[in-house]
């Protein structure tokens, strides 16, 4: 058996990770967007906005006024800019702990699967509150990590059973609904409510499954690192949790957290 942990998960390449993740962050995404049920023609900030899976649904979802998107990877940002129907995004690099935008400007404020990823989530969290208006939404949805909601949560459990670790996100932990929930609550927002997330994917198959997983971010080096044994045990036993229907056709299961608040009125 091994042990090993890679210690950095950096999405870069926007065209893998829309086969790995782009796909799950819109079924997600939809369930978020119906439950916030935002009026038209608002000014949004996409934070953590990748290669904009989240934004064209918002767009197409909720008809902005104007939207932003930042995030720190310029080839996410890069590949967000080829998708059509972004017309009224803009976007540009940016770090979530230092937004770029002048206070009070956005109507709305989101992080669709990245608030795990920011660093010190109440510092991004404080920015997003700071760049939106009064009476302003700021919402949140996130993979539930510590409860085992990630989409390839199969895989991971799998590689546990050999002894390998893969990574995760440096604050996993607030995905936890009570984590956002407090976290909301402690940045002053008013009206502050949670709600689970329940989506499925069915591939064409398991090897669709599988090579959508292999561009994920954080499990391909750890696949990668593995021996050919210890590699074709993992995906015998992952094959095994995951049956196919009668055309072949394979399902898997992911669960998130979303959480919602207003900026306090003056």
């Amino acid at each position: 058996m091994t042990s090993q942990t890679v210690q950095t998960i950096r999405f870069e390449d926007g065209a893998v990770y829309e086969r790995s993740m782009g796909i799950w962050s819109r079924l997600a995404g939809s369930v978020f967007l119906d439950w916030l049920n935002p009026p038209a023609h608002q000014r949004w900030a996409d934070i953590g906005c990748g290669n904009g899976a989240f934004t064209e649904l918002l767009i197409r979802h909720c008809a902005p006024s104007a939207v932003l998107g930042i995030d720190p990877s310029d080839q996410q940002l890069a590949f967000a800019r080829t998708r059509s129907g972004v017309e009224a995004a803009t976007f540009q690099q940016g770090d979530a702990m230092a937004l770029p935008f002048d206070a009070n400007w956005f109507d709305a404020a989101v992080m669709a699967l990245a608030i795990f990823f920011v660093p010190d989530p109440a510092k991004g969290l404080a920015e997003m509150v700071r760049v939106t208006r009064p009476g302003g939404l700021v919402a949140a949805y996130a993979w539930d990590i510590p409860g085992g909601g990630l989409p390839m949560e199969n895989i991971r459990t799998e590689l546990r059973r050999i002894g390998v670790s893969s990574p995760l996100p440096p604050s996993a932990d607030i995905s936890r609904a009570e984590a956002l929930q407090e976290l909301w609550t402690q940045a002053g927002l008013s009206s502050v409510e949670t709600r689970p997330i329940s989506v499925q994917r069915t591939f064409e198959d398991f090897e669709d499954f599988w090579v959508a997983n292999l561009g994920n971010a954080g499990l391909a080096p750890v696949l990668a690192s593995l021996d050919a044994d210890q590699a074709a045990g993992v995906k015998d036993r992952v094959r095994a949790l995951l049956p196919a229907d009668a055309q072949g056709r394979v399902t898997c299961q992911a669960r998130a957290n979303a959480v919602r608040g207003w900026v306090s009125q003056p």
